[in-house]
């Protein structure tokens, strides 16, 4: 076919003229392809809802997770399973958005309402699985970690566990790797970590750095479960989770291959990068009172950074109070591994999507710490692949990190 006249193959128009909102979308629409999305019912919500209306862009998520979680009761009640199961699927995806939505709204109160209820769906899902699955407590030095145990029809003795991002959703980590696992035989193991979901929003444990003492009593969890081959556990690391995987095994070394998408070598640069010249410098030189003082300035003028600083920044806090400007980025910085990623020696397939807009470059950096047990994977935009986590191309990520996985820890 000619190429036409005006026409770029390369690059899929935006679906909102705000970049996080058009993010948003995309992402939750590639997770139509394993049915935690219907596109239809996500573009009529989202329809028409201008660059900073965030009031809007909430309401809209709520509302349409409301919708769709009356459409599953009504299904659950009629005894229609799997009808049931797929709608409190889509609405946990939804509550989800509606979550990080109001997580940056000024007023906040809404916060936990909306997460109990993306909770409910997503217990409402597992209640009609059309896949066994387990609630299990993970232990984690004097408390646990809550998770789920899913099974495959046809297990193969591998397993693998699911290391979400910053800010994702259950629902969201089923369509980014649960469902294809299962698909090809995998036990996969889901749950909140430190910071995350039901962690942060429930007991109100923010984030940690050093993953390793998160992930050895996971795999100690899961290598102990009935049918998995402890020599074949495999780790999937999302988003920032590709951080929490990479820092872990640097220290755990029993885990036999893993993923990282993308790979992340310091966290900290999402944030940092955008910071003025002089404000780093405040910053480098520890001069916290001056620093915070002309954030706030800064963040006055900008509502839109504001409010992503308010989201971003709540799970590096402590039993849900927030720290400072300058504390919190001192926080932040303690998340790197370029120093220990040398230790890694368990094989590793990291992304690397073209136009990775939060973390550029760290994917190829991972791959050079990593060199001797690394396989670097381009997605393009030529694919339809292009950007964070490869959003409209998850079933293209699942083939590629799934055919090096069974190459490693399935038996032909």
């Amino acid at each position: 076919m000619p190429h036409l006249p005006g026409h770029d193959a390369h690059r899929i128009a935006p679906f909102s003229p705000n970049e996080d909102d058009d993010f948003e979308i995309r992402t939750v629409l590639g997770h139509a392809v394993e049915g935690s999305s219907e596109p239809g019912e996500v573009l009529a919500a989202v329809a028409g809802i201008g660059k900073g209306d965030h009031e809007a862009w909430f309401t809209a998520w709520d509302r349409l997770g409301d919708r769709v979680a009356a459409i599953a009761d009504a299904a659950a009640v009629a005894g229609h399973r799997a009808s049931a199961s797929g709608a409190y699927l889509r609405a946990s995806t939804y509550y989800g958005v509606a979550v990080n939505a109001v997580s940056a709204l000024p007023d906040s109160s809404a916060l936990a309402p909306t997460f109990a209820k993306q909770k409910d769906a997503w217990e409402a899902f597992v209640n009609h699985a059309p896949v066994p699955v387990e609630r299990v407590a993970i232990p984690l030095e004097s408390d646990s970690m809550p998770g789920y145990l899913f099974r495959p029809a046809e297990p193969t003795g591998a397993a693998l566990v699911a290391v979400n991002g910053s800010d994702g959703s259950l629902g969201g980590l089923w369509a980014s790797c649960v469902a294809a696992g299962l698909r090809r035989g995998y036990t996969v193991l889901v749950f909140d970590g430190p910071g995350q979901q039901s962690q942060l929003f429930e007991r109100g444990v923010p984030f940690r750095p050093d993953w390793e003492n998160v992930l050895t009593p996971v795999y100690d969890f899961v290598a102990a479960q009935a049918g998995v081959d402890a020599a074949r556990v495999g780790l999937y690391g999302i988003s920032q989770g590709g951080y929490w995987v990479a820092r872990a095994l640097a220290y755990e070394h029993r885990f036999a291959a893993a993923v990282t998408d993308p790979g992340v070598v310091d966290v900290s640069t999402s944030w940092t990068a955008h910071l003025p010249h002089s404000l780093t410098k405040l910053l480098d030189a520890g001069d916290t009172e001056k620093f915070d003082k002309e954030m706030a300035f800064g963040l006055k003028l900008s509502p839109a950074t504001a409010r992503t600083w308010q989201f971003r920044a709540r799970p590096y806090g402590s039993g849900g109070v927030a720290l400072g400007y300058a504390e919190t980025l001192e926080q932040v910085r303690r998340y790197t591994m370029a120093d220990v990623a040398d230790r890694i020696t368990t094989p590793l397939f990291i992304t690397d999507p073209e136009g990775e807009q939060f973390w550029p470059g760290q994917s190829a950096r991972l791959a050079e710490l990593t060199a001797s047990v690394s396989t670097l994977q381009p997605f393009t935009a030529e694919e339809g692949a292009a950007g964070h986590c490869q959003p409209l191309a998850r079933t293209l990520t699942a083939q590629r990190m799934y055919d090096w996985l069974d190459a490693r820890l399935t038996t032909t």
